[in-house]
């Protein structure tokens, strides 16, 4: 087949007089214009839709955490070890730790309230804009699930927690007599909560086993709901 060639000076006498045929007519002129501005204005707004889905995926999202269950559950060797990913020696908490954990763009602040008898009616001074509340259970304890159960379910009857979202980590599941997270289910009447988002989810403090996986749940349901 046969290369077809163009002159040069013909190319250029007819971009001449396209040119001059396109821009003679007022009406093609002003339908090229605006052809042009729509282009780049269509452009511009979709930079700006890209800009505000790149802020809304990347900009770090903070989340206010409330963690609480009896004493001796396990709360603030969790806390320590999500902020800091190693196990520290603990005491019983008599007032409360609190900690910012990072995670993924998420910028956890962690309330862990003591869990002794006598400041459990503290708790309440900690609901007010809590967005996900942790409920740790030691999974060994079974002579005090029915009290944790009664603990629970008092504070999810509270005004303040009505929107907050419900984590339940069963913990101790290193233990060997440790009840595993369909009898904590049972046992804390977690399938009675039909108005509240809530999961469960086993965990082994001292390992870290399990801990991301429950603020992976977190962060998902609070996003969510927000």
């Amino acid at each position: 087949m046969e290369k077809l060639t163009v002159s040069p000076k013909l190319l250029s006498l007819s971009l001449s007089l396209s040119f001059k045929f396109l821009f003679g007519s007022p009406f093609l002129r002003g339908f090229f214009l605006s052809q042009i501005y729509r282009v780049f204005s269509s452009e511009s707004k979709m930079g700006l839709s890209f800009a505000k889905l790149f802020s809304r995926l990347f900009a770090k999202k903070e989340m206010r955490i409330l963690m609480v269950g009896l004493d001796a559950a396990g709360k603030t060797t969790i806390l320590y070890k999500l902020k800091l990913g190693e196990i520290v020696t603990t005491i019983p908490t008599i007032g409360f730790n609190v900690e910012t954990v990072e995670y993924k763009n998420i910028s956890f602040t962690v309330w862990d309230v003591g869990g002794q008898d006598k400041i459990r009616p503290l708790w309440r001074h900690y609901f007010q804009n809590t967005q996900g509340l942790i409920f740790v259970v030691d999974s060994n304890d079974r002579d005090r699930v029915v009290e944790a159960r009664d603990e629970l379910h008092r504070m999810l009857n509270e005004d303040e927690l009505r929107d907050a979202v419900l984590l339940v980590f069963a913990n101790k599941q290193d233990l060997p007599n440790a009840m595993n997270a369909a009898e904590i289910t049972d046992k804390l009447g977690l399938h009675s909560l039909r108005q509240r988002h809530w999961y469960i989810q086993s965990t082994c403090a001292t390992s870290g086993e399990g801990l991301y996986e429950g603020l992976d749940w977190l962060s998902n349901n609070i996003a969510g709901k927000a």
